[in-house]
């Protein structure tokens, strides 16, 4: 099992620049993969892609690639005239739309840090092996992280899991008991109103054999006890589980519902809030699962 959040980060050389890559994720339904290297750069997105699916099947995953001098300091080169050309042709768009256009201090940066090059940038050819080796060593560190997160919440769940089981106990240990507490319950109400029928009354077996029926919880029992051991499975199984574990806990989730609207019993009742409050607290944890 994996998280889907994670980091990891590699560095070298490349040429007379430190070529540094770092890999994030966060949370996402399906991989959404963002990459951001030089422009002049942009040929190897797609490799860089490729080996990222190889490792993440779902989150939010960000890959950046940054080239800065040799010694790591701060100054960076600009392309002045790119960055010249860039800002008047977006000057020459604004005029044809009539929109006034005036450049603040912020833009000025987003279009200098996108022309971050320089005549002695490596092209993309010759910084697609290193780009290779440096992001296949971030991904380590980025799929260990992963599964590190992932085996703490694996732990998590099985105890969680181990709760449910208990309150599914709870509940089949006491349904069968649920008939005989109305019989009594009924037998207990008719006295107080005064009216002299005998519990072997046809109407009261009627009323009692319907009771019964309805709040015969037997079959939910069966298929909440099936889609728990399926969720254990799923659990230990060691594949991408997150789709699918999301089904079975809504699965679940309808089981303890319907439960919770026949038994009509109050501490039948109880049990099932406490089995709502634990599936919420999974399908929350769930979110972060690949």
């Amino acid at each position: 099992m994996n998280s889907m959040t994670g980091y990891g980060r590699a560095s070298g050389s490349l040429g007379a620049f430190t070529l540094t890559i770092q890999v994030s994720s966060v949370n996402r339904k399906t991989l959404d993969l963002t990459v951001k290297a030089p422009m002049a750069w942009e040929s190897l997105e797609p490799a860089v892609g490729e080996q990222v699916r190889k490792v993440a099947v779902r989150g939010k995953v960000h890959v950046d690639v940054e080239l800065t001098g040799a010694k790591g300091a701060d100054e960076v080169v600009w392309d002045e005239i790119a960055a010249s050309v860039t800002l008047d042709r977006l000057a020459n768009f604004a005029e044809k739309q009539g929109v006034a256009f005036t450049p603040t201090p912020e833009l000025l940066l987003q279009i200098l840090n996108a022309q971050r090059v320089s005549s002695e940038l490596p092209s993309a050819d010759e910084a697609a092996p290193q780009v290779t080796a440096l992001l296949a060593e971030a991904l380590r560190g980025f799929a260990a992280m992963r599964a590190r997160e992932g085996e703490a919440l694996l732990v998590d769940f099985l105890t969680r899991l181990a709760t449910l089981g208990r309150h599914v106990q709870a509940v089949a240990g006491r349904a069968p008991q649920v008939p005989a507490a109305y019989r009594e319950q009924l037998h207990k109400r008719l006295r107080e109103a005064g009216l002299a029928l005998d519990l072997a009354d046809e109407r009261v077996l009627k009323e009692i054999a319907l009771f019964a029926d309805r709040c015969d919880v037997t079959e939910e029992l069966t298929r909440l006890r099936s889609h728990l051991s399926q969720f254990e499975a799923l659990l230990k199984g060691g594949a991408e589980m997150g789709r699918k574990a999301e089904f079975i806990l809504q699965e679940i989730g309808r089981e303890v519902h319907t439960i919770g609207s026949k038994a009509n019993d109050l501490d039948i009742s109880r049990h099932v809030i406490e089995l709502k409050n634990e599936l919420e607290r999974i399908r929350e944890q769930i979110a972060n699962v690949e």
